[in-house]
């Protein structure tokens, strides 16, 4: 699923305004951590067991795949009733949501258990964090800038997982995720920032590699970058065709496979 790409992002955007951005908003798994990577090929693989055997051929694997990250930074929750709802469509008799969603985190958590149990050390701790971000979130600090990381997953989890990784201290208490029962909504959260650090929606700047941090960026006139990171090769410089093909459509200003080219970034966002 992913493609060749040099380590300088696609810029998207036609005119580009210079503007002054106080405030930059990660998305969690898939734009800084990579403990979680390959959970749209361990829920892909899930789906594709309720499907009839004579379905579970490449184009439809992919279509799955493609519907799961069309979702990608909503709560997993959501996936598992879409997959539920759109199941006439694939032939599939999966069971309801909430059994579905309690399989594929027991599946998830096997591999993040065993991943988290190698964090001993800060060498170690590089590995599972997207490559270059520790040099961007270095540069952002330096330069005074609010970060502040907006994620779909449980927040105990986003919290204990970034402290675990390193990250914690780049963002203090500003890393919000979901509530286990709770409705949650990243508008919502980017909206609470916006009112509560008396800023205007052209001063967020987001990185995500899910369509929904990007659409609600760019809803309030902020700027987005698309991180299409590779789910299998954590700094391959490799672009997920299919991530790119949704941060694209969500309205991305720029794609980047990882954050390698901190002078790009740098150049293009914070002249």
């Amino acid at each position: 699923m992913t493609v060749p790409a040099p380590w300088n992002f696609e810029l998207l955007i036609r005119d580009l305004r210079p503007r002054q951005i106080s405030h930059v908003i990660f998305d969690f798994d898939g734009t800084l951590s990579w403990l979680r990577s390959g959970w749209p090929d361990v829920m892909t693989e899930l789906f594709s067991e309720y499907l009839p055997a004579r379905l579970r051929d490449a184009d439809v694997l992919r279509e799955l795949r493609r519907d799961i990250l069309s979702l990608n930074g909503k709560p997993s929750i959501h996936q598992m009733r879409q997959f539920c709802e759109r199941s006439t469509d694939f032939n599939a008799s999966p069971p309801p949501p909430e059994e579905l969603h309690r399989l594929y985190l027991s599946r998830l958590d096997d591999t993040l258990q065993q991943r988290m149990a190698l964090l001993a050390d800060h060498a170690s701790r590089k590995k599972f964090v997207i490559s270059g971000a520790f040099a961007l979130l270095d540069e952002l600090r330096e330069r005074k800038r609010r970060l502040i990381i907006l994620s779909g997953t449980a927040e105990p989890d986003v919290r204990r997982e970034a402290a675990l990784l390193g990250l914690q201290p780049y963002f203090g208490e500003h890393i919000y995720g979901s509530a286990p029962g709770k409705d949650f909504s990243k508008k919502a959260v980017i909206d609470r920032i916006i009112a509560e650090e008396g800023i205007q929606g052209s001063h967020l700047l987001s990185f995500g590699d899910g369509p929904v941090e990007i659409e609600f960026t760019k809803a309030v006139g902020g700027l987005a970058v698309g991180v299409a990171s590779d789910e299998r090769v954590n700094g391959s410089g490799a672009i997920d065709s299919q991530k790119r093909e949704h941060l694209v459509r969500a309205g991305a200003d720029a794609i980047i496979p990882d954050y390698r080219n901190l002078r790009g970034i740098l150049e293009t966002f914070f002249p």
